[in-house]
């Protein structure tokens, strides 16, 4: 997710480099479609600039695939309560590279000649020499394992993780395969999530900023770095604070108000306080539009659909009204209890259910878990029959 923010970041430094626009013979008006596809190719396929293009498009084919995978494993992986701060974390990393490499090209400004973007391109080495050295030792995701029909390895992931035996009721109930229903309604909302997210405008911010206050603000061009730079830093700041509020106030409340807020200050852009509402716009998208169109799409699919729909939000971006009428709240569900509530004949505006829009786990979901827990610890001689409908449990031991 840090070479996700800092391939963001990094091309706005390069195209305001002087030697970078000669040297790839970028100068001039007539030049800014070909410089827009650079900058763009690696979410999208063009054709020009052999060199640079082929490099982007390598880069976009690795980030496509690390974008819509890694937060799949982290959501698979992450305990109920830690999972959506996890996940947001994990955005917040995104904000730690686009930060990083901000400065980076701030610094470099000064050097001249060709280092001044040849370095920061070369950077991204870093983060590949990181990435191979680690993630061989991370597990597979058990429930990947499950969808393709390796259920030891499976267990044996999932007793690692809850640090409990294999033959653990605990384990065995996650191991539980269920019918998928309603997979149209989960990938839309996953995308719808995505979609809007983009339609915000928040890649104007992240790719060009620099050339903004530049060509629309008059700035020069090193207090265009520098604000970019500082901007970068109050961004991190408040996409952590969302690793706050996520459970508290559930993704859908969260996206709704980061929304509101991102908009109104997006509507101003050219007042006089231009400057300051660039950072306004970045700390409200940042502290709730940042990292929740990402956890959405990984929390709300089937196992079957689960890869697949957040690719395909992964690819997408969304609007106001739909996170209110239509978003169902996730903090304090498992995986499962989602699942189960899209297999259910639920209601399309889900502000008619209580349970829906609830921050709290709603009471059907414990209930449902302690029978399906009981029925395990019955079937494995953990408890006899005849006395465990007379059994209480407290909160830890569901």
């Amino acid at each position: 997710m840090s070479l996700f923010g800092y391939d963001q970041g990094v091309f706005n430094g390069v195209v305001i480099t002087q030697d970078f626009l000669e040297t790839h013979n970028l100068v001039g008006p007539s030049k800014t479609k070909d410089l827009s596809t650079v900058t763009a190719i690696y979410d999208t396929t063009s054709f020009s600039l052999p060199q640079m293009f082929v490099g982007r498009i390598i880069l976009g084919v690795g980030k496509g695939i690390n974008t819509a995978t890694a937060p799949i494993w982290q959501t698979e992986t992450s305990q109920l309560k830690w999972r959506g701060g996890l996940v947001i974390l994990a955005m917040m990393m995104n904000i730690t590279g686009f930060c990083l490499v901000n400065w980076i090209n701030y610094g470099f400004s000064f050097a001249g000649s060709s280092v001044a973007w040849r370095f920061p391109l070369a950077f991204q080495f870093m983060f590949l020499f990181v990435l191979r050295a680690t993630t061989p030792w991370l597990p597979e995701s058990s429930r990947w394992l499950l969808a393709h029909g390796k259920e030891e390895e499976a267990i044996e992931v999932l007793s690692c993780l809850e640090a409990k035996p294999i033959d653990d009721p605990r384990v065995l109930l996650k191991k539980d395969k269920k019918s998928d229903t309603k997979t149209l309604r989960r990938l839309f909302l996953g995308i719808g999530t995505q979609f809007v997210q983009r339609f915000g405008g928040i890649n104007v911010m992240s790719y060009y900023m620099p050339t903004v206050l530049t060509n629309s603000v008059g700035l020069p061009e090193k207090m265009a770095r520098l604000l970019s730079a500082c901007n970068a830093v109050s961004y991190l700041i408040f996409s952590g604070l969302a690793i706050l509020f996520v459970e508290r106030m559930g993704r859908r409340v969260l996206m709704l108000s980061s929304t509101v807020a991102h908009e109104s200050v997006n509507d101003q852009v050219y007042a006089n306080a231009s400057v300051a509402l660039f950072f306004l716009y970045h700390g409200a998208f940042g502290i709730g539009m940042l990292g929740n169109p990402w956890l959405y799409p990984t929390e709300i699919n089937s196992l079957p659909m689960r890869t697949k729909g957040a690719a395909a939000a992964t690819a997408t971006n969304w609007y106001v009204s739909i996170s209110l009428l239509l978003y169902v709240s996730h903090p304090n569900r498992s995986l499962e209890d989602l699942d189960a509530y899209y297999r259910s004949n639920l209601l399309l505006l889900v502000t008619r259910d209580p349970d829906a829009i609830s921050r709290n786990r709603p009471q059907k979901c414990i209930e449902r878990k302690d029978e399906q827990f009981v029925k395990i610890a019955v079937k494995k001689g953990f408890l006899p029959a005849e006395a465990a409908e007379h059994l209480e449990y407290t909160t830890e031991e569901r």
